[in-house]
């Protein structure tokens, strides 16, 4: 688009100056003159109209130590040691770990590991503070980035709101500037992550040549719940320990270091149907614990917002053979009283993508989002494997599952990557990524440890 117009300014001006050759030559204004204000208009054009592209150039997934590892079988005894559940509420927890599809690798915060479990702020603080100012620290030294050069800076964290801010705690431990645009979002759930980079990505469109931090974390210590609402225990058996760093740039000389461009944000909120807004929300039981309940309508929420979302984002992906099936089927549907066309057909999003990175918030979800878009099984790998390695990490979990991508050598230049995001409200948030560099799969990230490992078999759902 720029080029062409560029092109057609460049076609007008010589054609003025050619029709207008002799009345310039005896005019007494230099041809230099006529020259210097093209080269002028030429100028403000190209910088003027030119749309920075957003870049991600390079995150970080927090890799808990060993000595945080959380096995199901200590996970199983800690629960009956601390006493603080029933009978009933115990078998229900373990009952749902074993169908989880979470590993013996998931780790918890110091505070969890105590018996019965310390929560306190202190604490809440010391988990934060670990996992982002590791993350933060492993992904400025690696690019020897000044933290005074960070323009933008967006953290998110649903339940653990504290005050002064988590943006604040990085730009104190950091040292950033004093005029940074700084923003701390709470209760947006996990998908917050995509959040974060849609704010950025807006903001990146006002302030030109700027470097972006976004960092996404879900602190587990003051989260845990301890009633006997089923709806409730469950949260407890799938969240672990995690956090990302995320590097987003509009400067023209970060393309070339950049490993992503972002080529489409697409963000779907259902918090005007009642069964959506419900199915995920944080409350207190009959008895005065607070916890977040996830109702069994979950599940088909989170199709009908995919559904929703998709929608949206198909049209700016998918081949028009696809495009062209779809509608098809929507006349014989709609239209024609066809026998045997009762159901739409579904687009063959492989097509569009050669990656997907779907939100790992259990094993009913990514299987509930490989069904509905018909993906094979290794489509949702990086997915399963992240649940099992780490857990749900909330709104960095889509970053985990980029990591894998790239530790495995699975991401090649050119590649596209779709990002799925769920969270409470109802939410569907969906990041297209290309990958517009060479990746080394044997530069460290939070799977180098144990990439060789995997992937592991999981048994299907009984």
């Amino acid at each position: 688009m720029i080029s062409k117009l560029l092109i057609l300014v460049t076609t007008v001006f010589t054609y003025f100056i050619l029709s207008n050759s002799t009345t310039i030559a005896e005019s007494s204004i230099p041809f230099t003159r006529f020259f210097a204000a093209y080269a002028l208009i030429f100028t403000i054009l190209y910088y003027g109209i030119r749309s920075n592209g957003v870049y991600l150039v390079d995150f970080t997934c927090y890799t808990p130590g060993d000595h945080l590892r959380t096995p199901i079988s200590n996970f199983v005894e800690h629960l009956e040691v601390s006493d603080i559940f029933n009978r009933e509420s115990l078998d229900f927890q373990v009952k749902v770990l074993e169908r989880a599809g979470v590993g013996d690798e998931t780790c918890m915060p110091t505070a969890l590991h105590e018996i019965p479990p310390n929560v306190t702020l202190k604490l809440s603080r010391e988990e934060t503070e670990e996992v982002l100012f590791t993350v933060v620290e492993d992904l400025l030294s690696r690019h020897k980035i000044n933290p005074k050069s960070i323009d933008i800076l967006v953290s998110n964290c649903s339940l653990f709101c504290p005050t002064p801010s988590i943006s604040s705690m990085i730009i104190n431990r950091f040292g950033l500037r004093s005029n940074i645009k700084s923003f701390s979002l709470s209760g947006m759930g996990c998908s917050a992550g995509m959040l974060s980079i849609s704010l950025v990505k807006d903001l990146l469109k006002v302030h030109k040549n700027s470097l972006a931090l976004v960092l996404s974390i879900e602190a587990v210590t003051p989260n845990g719940y301890r009633g006997c609402t089923k709806s409730m225990l469950i949260a407890n058996t799938i969240f672990r320990m995690g956090g990302a760093a995320i590097l987003l740039s509009n400067r023209h000389k970060d393309k070339h270091i950049a490993k992503y461009k972002l080529q489409h944000l697409i963000r779907t909120h259902m918090g005007s149907d009642d069964q959506s807004y419900l199915s995920v929300i944080q409350q207190q039981d009959e008895d005065g614990e607070v916890g977040v309940s996830l109702s069994r309508s979950l599940v088909p929420v989170a199709g009908k917002a995919l559904r929703t979302n998709i929608s949206q984002l198909g049209p700016l992906v998918l081949p028009y053979s696809e495009q062209l099936k779809y509608g098809w089927s929507v006349i014989l549907r709609k239209i024609w009283s066809v026998p045997g066309k009762k159901e739409l057909h579904v687009p063959n999003f492989r097509k569009a993508f050669e990656h997907f990175c779907i939100h790992a918030g259990g094993r009913a979800i990514i299987q509930a989002v490989e069904d509905n878009l018909r993906l094979h099984k290794e489509d949702g790998e990086a997915s399963r494997m992240t649940l099992h390695r780490f857990g749900n990490t909330s709104s960095s979990s889509v970053w985990y599952e980029l990591c894998y991508l790239e530790a495995k050598g699975k991401m090649t230049k050119g590649d596209r990557v779709w990002q799925i995001a769920f969270g409470s409200g109802f939410k569907t948030n969906s990041a297209v990524w290309k990958c517009i560099s060479d990746l080394n799969p044997d530069v460290r990230n939070a799977w180098s440890d144990r990439i060789h490992l995997y992937p592991v078999n999981i048994p299907s759902i009984l």
